[in-house]
């Protein structure tokens, strides 16, 4: 079994970065498909970003290719999400999804 756990979050400016931690445990980053999603006030949870264990490729979603970039320590298991340039619009709790397990979420604010 899969556990992942989310942290990074937190209240920032319009403009401000963040990274995003996700550590998981189990399981390899490499035997994973690991990725970030996020679920905004109002809204259903949408894709952020994943990394396909097959090929190793990373895709973004278009709302924020080029502002978020996602990398990974696999001494430490843990995937990292460098959420950029942010906007009030990024506001959501963000969360990780490694193997089908789902973490807690960590809160990111964004105030304009």
């Amino acid at each position: 079994q899969v556990h992942v756990v989310e942290s990074g979050g937190g209240l920032v400016q319009a403009g401000d970065s963040l990274r995003l931690s996700c550590a998981a445990s189990g399981r390899t980053l490499s035997s994973l498909n690991i990725g970030w999603f996020r679920e905004r006030p109002g809204k259903m949870r949408d894709f952020v970003a994943a990394t396909r264990r097959s090929d190793g490729n990373t895709y973004y979603a278009d709302s924020v290719k080029g502002r978020f970039t996602v990398s990974r320590d696999n001494a430490k298991n843990t995937l990292y999400l460098h959420v950029n340039s942010l906007k009030p619009e990024d506001t959501a709790v963000y969360y990780c999804n490694g193997g089908d397990y789902w973490g807690k979420g960590t809160l990111v604010t964004v105030s304009s």
